[in-house]
């Protein structure tokens, strides 16, 4: 790295059982710091023989494992070996697959590839661009696509997603996130802590033209403006797709509207100071 302008990208692979947030979070660094490097995007790739038992794979005290981190984490899936496994076993994990990516899973905003020896075209794998303010482009097409709350795999892990109108005061919803991801202080219906694993989508910020991505990774989590800007005579709304466990649509969506929205009354009960989740 210190031979400054010698690279044009960087693929950093991790272990099996690296959990890409922890290593993303290295990456993602603040535009103002003068950083040469900005993280591109999450690729997992998924062993065909192994891919469906490690998914399903169960562990004690109900964390979440390390495949199911994995891919939920991705922005592209790469189901890698599928010459080595019969075509009944390669349907299966392919329908596993896909069937969390049409139902919900932050990975239903990108794409799946599959491949033999990991051969894959570059074109698909650099340039992804999904932690920048590219990716606002067609966000908002996207998420029309992603439903309301479904589960995954792993049955603890689920994605919930909520629309709200009106425009978001940036410094509540700031408060917002971080009491999610930060404090952990919000709690289901049920008194369960949420574990928020990915955040994405698109927000209004009062007194801002452009619409607003914001990204969410565990405890990191960034606001940038998109090149796309509100239509004047169109009402702006705000959309956001939550992946992790514990979630709780309702709860969300009224903290969501009692702390950031412009239309938004007392704060409910669900998030306290000082009430810190395990």
């Amino acid at each position: 790295m210190q031979k400054k302008g010698k690279f044009d990208y960087i693929l950093l692979e991790t272990t099996g059982l690296a959990d890409p947030g922890a290593v993303a979070s290295m990456f993602w660094v603040d535009a103002e710091l003068g950083s040469d490097i900005y993280l591109d995007g999450i690729v997992t790739v998924v062993d065909s023989k192994y891919g469906l038992k490690h998914l399903a794979e169960e562990k004690a005290g109900g964390l979440i494992n390390e495949a199911t981190r994995q891919v939920a984490l991705a922005d592209l899936i790469i189901i890698n070996k599928t010459d080595l496994v019969p075509e009944e076993d390669l349907s299966q994990l392919r329908t596993a697959i896909r069937y969390r990516i049409m139902n919900g899973s932050i990975n239903g905003l990108g794409k799946i590839l599959e491949t033999q020896r990991s051969r894959v075209d570059l074109s698909n794998v650099l340039d992804l661009h999904a932690f920048d303010g590219l990716s606002g482009i067609s966000l908002q097409r996207k998420l029309q696509y992603v439903s309301a709350t479904q589960p995954h795999l792993d049955q603890n892990i689920i994605t919930v997603t909520f629309e709200a109108p009106g425009n978001a005061k940036e410094e509540s919803l700031n408060v917002f996130i971080q009491n999610l991801l930060w404090e952990k202080n919000v709690r289901n219906k049920d008194g369960h802590c949420m574990e928020v694993i990915r955040l994405k989508g698109l927000v209004s910020i009062k007194d801002r033209a452009q619409q607003v991505i914001v990204q969410g990774v565990h405890e990191l989590y960034d606001l940038e403006e998109t090149p796309v800007s509100w239509d004047d005579d169109a009402q702006r709304t705000n959309r956001l797709v939550f992946i992790g466990k514990n979630l709780d649509k309702d709860v969300l969506k009224q903290l969501f509207m009692a702390t950031v929205t412009e239309t938004g009354k007392q704060r409910t009960t669900h998030s306290k100071e000082g009430q810190v989740c395990p």
